[in-house]
Parts: C-alpha cells; structure tokens; sequence
C-alpha cells in the first residue's frame, strides 16, 4: 500500500481536525471526496469502467469466456479477479512491489463478489455440469491517493453494470452432442443484475474517530481500518479489519454501524447515475480513461 510521511506536527492538526469532525480538505468525517465514473471506455472488453475518487484512479476491465463450471456447484458460473499495481500509480509499485497488495486486494474482492448473494452465479450458467460464464474482471490502479477499497468496488459495481454478454443458443447436432452458438447481434446480449452487489466502504480509525475515504495522510495517522462490504439494503456481506493496530469492541461497533449508513447512502446516486448514462446511449461524451 502506498504510504506517505507525516510529521508529529501534521499528525496533531489532522488529529485535532477529525476529533471536530472537521478535515484538512474540509470534508466531515463520513463524506467522500469528488468522485468521477464513466463506462464503457475500453472498446476489447464486454464490459469497463473508470473512477477517479480524488487523485485515486482505478479502470476496470471485465471478459466474458465460456468455461468449464465447478464441480461443486454445477449449475453456477464465476468470477475470477486480476489486480494490477502499476508502477505509475506510485513508486512503491515498481519492480515486484506492487505483487504482494495485488494479491492481496484480489482474494479480498474474490470474497466480497465471488458469492450467490452479490451475483446472480446461475445466471451465468449454460448447461450445468458442461458449460458455463466465466467473468475475468481486470482491475487497473492507475493513480494511488488512498483508499483503493472503496473505489475498486465502486468502479468494479459500474463495470458489471456495463458488461454485456452475448446471447447463447444451443443445438444438438447429429451424434447426439450439444452446439453452442453466440449471437452476433451486439444487441442479442444478457445484462447482469448489480442491484445487490455490494459497495466497499473503509473506515480508518484515527484518534477516537473514524473516518470515510481516508486520504494517504489521514492513513499515516490511522491505528487500524475496518473494511466492510454494503448492499443497497444496509446488509454487511463481509468484513476485514487491517492494519497493525487494535480496534476494540466499541469502536467496532460503531465502524460498523458507519459504514452500513454510508455504504447504503452510496448505492442510490450510484445506480442513478449509471442508469441515466446507459440512458444517454450513443449521445453521451465519451472522455476515455487518459481524459
């Protein structure tokens, strides 16, 4: 993870800053900075998005292959995720640097979308026990400023809003064996419904607070962060705590109940604001991820 260097005398002023719910950038202690989202910019994917949130910048690609499903649940498909560290995004990614926290960043999202109360799986099955949808999601850190959690999961949510999968048709041909054809129409394709997939929201305990979408700064200042997965409905789904620190019972709690009030408040404008660009179609400005 990207770390900056903080004197005791900006810990203090940051410190005082959160204890009146006051921050350096001016926000209050549960508010996100400037978030920008737009879809469909990488052209070779069935489905993409880019976020900026503050200087953090995350692209979010997401294939669609047909594979073989797993022999444990025979009639559900899969996600499989990728997350690359670029070395543009901060010094610390150059070499084998940035392996290590993408690693760690994929088996934490495999947790929180990999399951049947995120994704509808059995919508991407085909026939079950043969063949089934495999979604290769590939995350992009382009820019580090903090809090990459919570903007993966948004910009991920945004993607799988956009991906589009072709339409599957299957035949039986002369032997007795089962045909797939995939339809050519770009418009013949099935939509994934995101309604329940979860948002990440990451509380950063610092002094006797906590705060949303902490800045790097905020983080050099921060004893342990909470990191819990939201749907639409206010339901927790998953739940890490990192950092070196402790946490105990009672701030816990109260992270928890934060970031239920937060993550349910993030989904609404969410959705809305995808649905009113879908809506835009071929009208809308395409920025593309290096605008």
């Amino acid at each position: 993870m990207a770390t900056v260097q903080v004197s005791e005398a900006e810990k203090v002023y940051i410190l005082h800053g959160i204890r009146d719910d006051l921050r350096v950038d001016g926000r209050g202690c549960e508010d996100y900075r400037h978030m920008e989202i737009e879809t469909d910019v990488v052209s070779n994917t069935d489905g993409s998005a880019k976020i900026t949130l503050g200087h953090t910048a995350v692209l979010v690609g997401v294939k669609a292959e047909i594979g073989k499903p797993r022999p444990l649940v025979p009639n559900e498909g899969y996600l499989e995720f990728f997350v690359d560290c670029s070395a543009n995004a901060t010094p610390e990614f150059e070499g084998r640097g940035g392996e290590e926290l993408g690693t760690e960043l994929s088996n934490t999202l495999y947790k929180v979308f990999n399951n049947k109360h995120s994704v509808d799986l059995k919508s991407l099955s085909i026939s079950a026990g043969e063949h089934c949808w495999v979604l290769y999601v590939d995350v992009l850190l382009l820019q580090c400023d903090g809090n990459l959690y919570d903007a993966i999961s948004i910009a991920i949510k945004a993607a799988l809003f956009n991906t589009k999968i072709p339409r599957v048709h299957i035949s039986s041909d002369d032997e007795g064996g089962k045909e797939i054809e995939l339809s050519d129409d770009p418009y013949d394709c099935m939509r994934l419904d995101v309604e329940n997939v979860p948002c990440i929201v990451t509380l950063c305990k610092v002094g006797h607070r906590h705060v949303v979408d902490a800045t790097l700064q905020e983080k050099a200042c921060s004893v342990a962060s909470l990191i819990i997965s939201v749907t639409h409905k206010g339901t927790v789904t998953c739940t890490r705590k990192v950092g070196g620190g402790s946490l105990d019972p009672e701030s816990i709690y109260e992270m928890t109940e934060a970031g239920k009030r937060v993550g349910k408040a993030l989904h609404a404008p969410l959705m809305k604001l995808l649905q009113q660009e879908e809506s835009l179609g071929t009208k809308r400005q395409k920025v593309g991820f290096l605008g």
